[in-house]
């Protein structure tokens, strides 16, 4: 009769929680909270209920804040109870001691209220996985630290070391204790917090790593009110082990493949407790150069995710949507073999279970079916309904209206001068002396050309590009294949000479060089990567050269929008320059692409905001314009190309990828 009496009540419960419960009913009915997440045992339980954590990972800051909501959405619909989300320490702190959670007013300003984030996902009935770094890697310039870091010589960034530390605990005493409310046990979504990431691939071979600096990391979380969360770290075990662990703190896994002997290494490194992937690589991203787009079968795909789940591991889907790297903010990566630096692009499609653009992909309707499968929570808590898809359209080509010229632009920045050779874009004295961190550095000098033979030679390596120009006139070529890089003007090329033209008397030498993204990821000494013309001297027909005057271009939003001394377009100028037209909008907008095809090299501005990198070399031909970008009516759009422009400013549907499809 009890064992009756049970199932009777259990039934009851079952139909009563069907109708309509949410999550945050079912783990706290009546809103009652006594603990948090817990990670012991073979499985996680939170406020004394088992939980399967099926997450999947969101950057807010690199999807329009009017699309968040909509975003989280698909997600839940997905059968997913948890996002996941990284914390960019140098978009929330432009310039040192200066932080911006949403109300600094800057371009990028609206898509960095993260505790309105946070809440919106507590409000879209979701728990929330939170890293807040400080370094965050995510194919994110600096891998999310600032670059003023990079203005001490001595700096060691990711380790106990004086100056990193301060910076780093600095950012943390601005951020946690706006969000110290915000976790679970206090009524908020905050239910996990990471420590570092992927700590343990920061060192060499199996040398300890610097267990003060994590310790130091975990006391900072502790004494600004996050002593309640549960903290974990994330690596790959087969190839770091414990190396990043920190005692008592749970450990977890990244991996595409092999996953079955990274959860058997991750449970022999910490028996009794439950398995987790924080990060499940559901596609990949896209490097500057690369021959084409990057994929993932679906069927690998699938086959791994259900993997996981047989094993009663949690997992967190990284990306579920990529998004887009704004403006200047891609990072790049450090390689052992050609060719060495390996930018990223624009686009953080990552072939994930949303586009760039939050559309569904096949991806998402199997992942959806594989987690009906697992969740223990299926019939129990309903999922919403998918959202719709926002309209997508190739609006009328705009006609290239006006240029601007490149000595007229630089009348419109401020410059710099230099009596000991040029420097790099960190050391400069500007943005409240945290340098520049981003967009390109034109250098100039005035040199005697009165030989037959003239060279230009720059000792060192270029950070990253550099187009050179005598007297107005473009001396460089631009990107046409691989072996490029190799030579002047590129990355690769070390102590390379360019001939110049013998001028009978002294001409106006310009070198405008290209910071394409620092190192995200990889050894100690890849961060290191300072930008512009820093490695060695710069000598006209052997003669070292020490007088420059300087100019950061970088493209900030107000400088954009108030630019003057525009002229009538006739044709595309033979150096860099600035083209503008406008698109005019009729009704409310809708998302759509740029087509680049018909450019070289550059940048796109939308109404002053920096859209992004475009390059001939791919794999992406085209720019993702969300609509919330346009307003009904005129917009302005600004170009700033390097080589060749378009007579006019075309628009796609859809992205456009060239090169064969890679899986």
């Amino acid at each position: 009769m009890a064992a009756l009496l049970r199932v009777a009540l259990a039934s009851l419960l079952a139909s009563q929680l069907a109708a309509g419960v949410s999550l945050y009913e079912y783990y706290a009915p009546g809103g009652a909270v006594s603990s948090g997440l817990v990670a012991e045992g073979d499985a996680f339980s939170l406020n004394g209920r088992e939980i399967l954590l099926l997450s999947g990972a969101f950057h807010y800051f690199r999807v329009h804040p009017a699309r968040w909501r909509d975003t989280l959405r698909k997600l839940r619909a997905a059968g997913l109870n948890a996002v996941e989300t990284y914390v960019p320490w140098n978009l929330h702190e432009p310039r040192q001691g200066e932080f911006d959670f949403g109300a600094l007013g800057e371009a990028m300003s609206p898509f960095l209220d993260v505790r309105a984030f946070l809440e919106m996902a507590q409000e879209e009935d979701l728990f929330v996985i939170f890293r807040p770094g400080p370094y965050i890697c995510s194919e994110w310039d600096f891998g999310g630290m600032p670059s003023y870091l990079l203005r001490d010589p001595t700096m060691q960034v990711r380790t106990y070391y004086e100056g990193y530390r301060t910076a780093a605990g600095r950012f943390w005493d601005n951020l946690l204790p706006n969000l110290v409310d915000l976790q679970y046990t206090r009524g908020g979504p905050i239910i996990a917090v990471q420590i570092e990431n992927e700590y343990g691939q920061f060192g060499y071979g199996d040398e300890p790593r610097d267990l003060l600096y994590m310790e130091f990391l975990r006391d900072n979380l502790v004494g600004n009110g996050f002593g309640e969360t549960l903290f974990f770290t994330s690596d790959t075990p087969s190839q770091t082990l414990d190396l990043g662990a920190l005692s008592g703190v749970l450990q977890t896994a990244n991996f595409q493949h092999g996953g079955e002997e990274e959860l058997a290494l991750l449970k022999e490194l910490q028996p009794g407790r439950p398995l987790m992937v924080a990060e499940f690589w559901t596609g990949w991203y896209d490097h500057w150069l690369d021959e084409a787009h990057s994929t993932w079968e679906l069927s690998e795909f699938a086959q791994n995710l259900e993997m996981i789940l047989r094993r009663n591991a949690s997992v967190n889907m990284y990306m579920f949507i990529g998004g887009t790297n704004w403006g200047f903010m891609a990072g790049a990566n450090r390689e052992t073999a050609w060719p060495y630096y390996t930018p990223d692009t624009t686009s953080y499609d990552y072939d994930c279970l949303l586009t760039e653009a939050g559309d569904y992909t096949e991806k998402y309707g199997l992942a959806k079916s594989i987690i009906a499968k697992y969740n223990p929570l299926a019939g129990i808590v309903d999922n919403p309904e998918q959202p719709a898809l926002s309209n997508k359209t190739a609006y009328p080509a705009v006609p290239v209206a006006e240029v601007l010229d490149l000595p007229t632009l630089l009348t419109q920045i401020p410059s710099l001068v230099s009596n000991e050779g040029p420097i790099n874009m960190e050391l400069l004295p500007i943005n409240n002396s945290s340098g520049q961190s981003h967009g390109y550095l034109m250098y100039t000098a005035h040199v005697s050309l009165d030989g037959p033979n003239c060279t230009l030679k720059i000792r060192g390596h270029v950070r990253d590009m550099a187009q050179v120009l005598l007297d107005g006139r473009l001396l460089t070529k631009p990107y046409q294949n691989a072996e490029d890089v190799d030579g002047f003007g590129f990355w690769n090329g070390r102590d390379q000479e360019l001939p110049l033209p013998t001028t009978g008397g002294v001409s106006e030498l310009r070198i405008l060089v290209e910071n394409l993204g620092r190192v995200d990821y990889g050894l100690p000494h890849y961060f290191h990567q300072k930008k512009g013309l820093w490695e060695g001297s710069v000598l006209v027909d052997g003669e070292r050269v020490d007088e420059w005057t300087m100019h950061p271009m970088e493209f900030k939003k107000e400088v954009v929008e108030s630019l003057s001394g525009w002229t009538a377009f006739s044709g595309s100028l033979a150096t860099p320059a600035l083209y503008r037209g406008v698109l005019e909008v009729g009704g409310a907008p809708e998302d759509t692409w740029l087509d680049m095809n018909g450019w070289g090299k550059g940048v796109v501005f939308v109404n002053g905001f920096n859209l992004g990198r475009y390059w001939t070399a791919g794999p992406p031909k085209t720019l993702y314009l969300p609509a919330p970008l346009l307003k009904e009516g005129s917009n302005q759009i600004a170009v700033f190309e390097q080589y060749t422009a378009s007579a006019e400013i075309a628009f796609s549907d859809a992205p456009i990828y060239t090169g064969y499809v890679k899986t």
